[in-house]
């Protein structure tokens, strides 16, 4: 575990470098898919470009709304203070919802079909997910519940995890989930098999998130009732594609 890296005399943050390095093969086979299905690179990047912002707001705000019983808000015009939080943690939910309202924004806005790209690149954010969630492994970030069995891991001082306690690797088995969905759903890109993608990865995510909060440790995200606020927000995503197919069952 290591929270920065040394790269050529220059100091980067482990968590950051990992996403890059999503970004930069999610590109790459990105862009091998669309020269193989002929399709239009420069809506692609249109799309893309909506999204990684949608999402990037969506994750930082996100993060600010379940962090804001610790917030100080009275020193938020300090700028130390506000960079500090700026530079803290985001929450993958935001970034998904927003990052994909904003998608179909850019599809009216620019007319794209944007549920067409949608099903063919789903497999892309599985794909950074998972390298986003070994930068998390790396800084110690959305660590899980205190663990003496198999596997079980030391987080150094300085990283978010708590020091010296046994835990649960929670980061590295959420980011092999999400590299084996990549797998299924890019194969199905490949087969031209991609009608229902966007279900499968929705529901895939939905029900492995749900299930995996129970092991997760880090509580700032908040509870309610029964369950966190991820997995409620896992259980709205369930409800939205059942009645989403369930409307086109009795439309056709």
């Amino acid at each position: 575990m290591q929270v920065f890296i040394t790269i050529l005399g220059l100091t980067v943050p482990s968590y950051g470098l990992c996403i890059a390095a999503g970004m930069i093969t999610a590109n790459l086979a990105a862009f091998v898919l669309i020269r193989r299905r002929r399709m239009d690179g420069n809506d692609f990047i249109i799309l893309e470009a909506y999204t990684i912002l949608g999402a990037f707001l969506g994750a930082k705000l996100f993060y600010l709304w379940v962090s804001r019983t610790l917030i100080d808000w009275s020193r938020m015009a300090d700028p130390a203070y506000f960079n500090e939080w700026m530079r803290g943690g985001f929450v993958f939910y935001g970034g998904l919802i927003l990052g994909l309202a904003s998608a179909f924004a850019a599809g009216r806005i620019h007319r794209i079909d944007t549920m067409l790209y949608v099903k063919r690149f789903i497999f892309l954010i599985p794909w950074i997910h998972g390298f986003g969630r070994i930068g998390c492994f790396l800084a110690g970030c959305c660590y899980g519940i205190p663990w003496r069995g198999m596997f079980a891991v030391t987080f150094p001082a300085g990283c978010a995890a708590p020091f010296g306690t046994p835990l649960f690797p929670i980061q590295l088995v959420e980011a092999a989930c999400l590299l084996l969905l990549t797998a299924v759903l890019f194969a199905r890109s490949i087969r031209r098999t991609e009608t229902d993608s966007v279900k499968i990865y929705l529901v895939s995510y939905a029900v492995l998130r749900f299930f995996l909060e129970y092991v997760r440790a880090d509580s700032i995200r908040g509870k309610f009732l029964l369950f966190s606020t991820s997995q409620w927000i896992s259980l709205f995503l369930l409800a939205c594609v059942w009645g989403v197919s369930r409307y086109k069952k009795r439309s056709t």
